[in-house]
């Protein structure tokens, strides 16, 4: 094992080849790219072998990596933003085929408008897709990550594919010292893929839920893909269980940091979650019990898990990097339905949508937020929804928007 400072984009690209893939259909995208550069790199110097094809948009490039997987070849591809949502129509459609490969997702905003900073709303496009997810933090846990995800697709009562996902920018180009387990060792850990019943052969045709099908059978093809993703809640505490074993860091199904006496939680994925934990130690200083819950798996999502770390909590703050326009924090609707029918009196909930566009979230307004709940939980009573922003950040946008209008008149003015 050695330690380099990595990118989150090369500690993925680094996952991938200690995992032992054979095949990487491609297509470049902003801030992604650096993975598919890396890859390339090796295979053009013989570091690793298999093959790399880049085709023409993120449609192809998800069709080809169900194909290659139906097949019984290990693959690994790479995408972001857009090209998710550009891919979104095979992205379905190859959870069907119960293809099991890995793509990483780099998050990055949805335009329009336009941003290459990150928040989570392309990845959430496709929570409903049948691809697991898992959300990372630090560029470590995108490393060991992609191991766990290979094991975790390929595993006989699962076999469906996992979308690993990091922030655009905030992880994906930030450099962190990553422990990069010997190859050997990551390859006995995942281990060879054996494709079983879903390799396609010519000789031996078998029903993969790809043909034009009535409501009936239809209906069964899709339950038998949610139970096998539910199977998934009980397979990943092994692997990860294992991997801890191997390499001494466990990544479970939620990270608890600072939970077990807390009053007060903060709730978050990604790497925005590591301000909180900053947050949540300054606060602790003050004398306020708070901790932060981040949920590692999304789909499936780990409903029994976060009821038993909120169950006798005041109140939690979800803190969402994405808006569900129309009905509010994604997260946090989720949570929401977890402490149905938990007690006679669940914690407070209150929702709060921070780091759109990569907007930063400053230790001021983790404060302020700790603040709300502990007055919720004084007066009972459930704060409404609020956006984080600033007065200063409103000013500035009149500002523009002023700007904007005087030069919208010139141009007027200026016409023939």
């Amino acid at each position: 094992m050695n330690r380099k400072l990595l990118t989150g984009n090369a500690a993925a690209a680094w996952g991938a080849r200690l995992a032992g893939i054979d095949y990487v259909p491609a297509f470049p995208i902003t801030p992604q790219t650096e993975i598919i550069e890396t890859l390339s790199g090796w295979f053009e110097r013989g570091e690793l072998q298999g093959r790399m094809t880049v085709l023409e948009s993120e449609h192809s490039m998800i069709t080809a990596a169900g194909a290659a997987a139906a097949t019984g070849v290990r693959v690994f591809t790479a995408t972001s933003s857009q090209g998710l949502l550009h891919a979104m129509e095979m992205i379905y459609t190859v959870t069907g085929w119960r293809a099991p490969f890995v793509l990483v997702n780099v998050s990055r905003g949805l335009s329009s408008p336009i941003t290459l900073e990150p928040d989570h709303n392309d990845v959430l496009a496709a929570r409903d897709s049948g691809f697991i997810q898992i959300h990372c933090a630090n560029c470590q846990e995108v490393l060991d990550t992609m191991l766990i995800a290979y094991r975790l697709a390929e595993h006989q009562s699962i076999r469906l594919p996992i979308i690993v996902n990091l922030d655009g920018f905030y992880l994906s180009f930030t450099r962190e010292p990553v422990e990069i387990p010997d190859q050997s060792e990551a390859r006995e850990f995942v281990g060879e893929f054996d494709p079983g019943q879903i390799k396609f052969r010519a000789s031996m045709p078998e029903s993969q839920a790809v043909a034009v099908l009535g409501g009936s059978p239809y209906s069964y093809f899709r339950y038998e893909t949610h139970l096998a993703m539910l199977e998934a809640l009980n397979v990943y505490p092994e692997i990860a269980d294992e991997f801890n074993a191997r390499f001494g860091r466990f990544h479970g199904l939620l990270e608890c940091f600072e939970c077990d006496d807390a009053d007060y939680l903060f709730v978050m994925m990604g790497c925005f979650a590591t301000k909180a934990k900053d947050a949540v130690l300054r606060l602790r200083e003050a004398g306020i019990k708070i901790g932060l819950l981040r949920p590692r798996l999304i789909r499936p999502f780990p409903s029994a898990a976060i009821a038993a770390a909120v169950s006798e909590k005041k109140a939690l703050a979800v803190i969402d990097q994405n808006l569900s326009i129309g009905k509010g924090g994604i997260l946090h609707a989720e949570i929401a339905s977890v402490l149905y029918g938990i007690g006679q009196a669940p914690p407070i909930l209150a929702s709060f949508i921070g780091g759109l566009g990569g907007r930063d979230i400053s230790q001021e307004e983790f404060f302020e937020i700790a603040q709300t709940l502990i007055n919720a939980s004084k007066t009972g009573e459930t704060p409404p929804p609020r956006l984080l922003y600033t007065a200063r950040e409103f000013k500035e946008l009149k500002n523009l928007r002023a700007i904007a209008q005087v030069e919208r008149q010139q141009l007027k003015e200026n016409q023939p």
